[in-house]
């Protein structure tokens, strides 16, 4: 049974940093296309970072060069590093797996999510 929980959430002032993990067990994170979405309160899902099998990633555009997604392949854990973080960052944060790209919905695995809370 695939399971992914995240975890590394908060609250932090605009400038901050968080890093948050996804732990996946029931399979290998190296088999399917991962990634991280966000969603604020009345708002739609949005795609943060993809990371495909090969390990390559695909940005949105509001947070290239401030995060950066990585695996352990090891510990079987997908990571999230946020730095520079702003109030327009405050949203749950989802691990997803075994999907494809930006796409939302074609993701087959969810974790519960882990909140992120900036403040200016």
């Amino acid at each position: 049974q695939v399971q992914l929980v995240e975890s590394g959430g908060g609250a932090v002032q605009a400038g901050g940093s968080l890093r948050l993990s996804c732990a996946a067990s029931g399979y290998d994170t190296g088999r399917y296309c991962m990634a991280w979405f966000r969603q604020a309160p009345g708002k739609e899902r949005e795609g943060v970072v993809t990371i495909d099998t090969d390990g390559s990633t695909s940005y949105a555009e509001s947070v290239k060069g401030r995060f950066t997604a990585s695996k352990d392949y090891a510990e079987n854990t997908l990571y999230l590093q946020m730095n520079s973080l702003s109030p327009e960052d405050t949203a749950m944060y989802y691990c997803a797996a075994d999907g494809i790209g930006g796409s939302w919905s074609s993701y087959s695995h969810w974790g519960p999510g882990t909140q992120v809370t900036v403040s200016s």
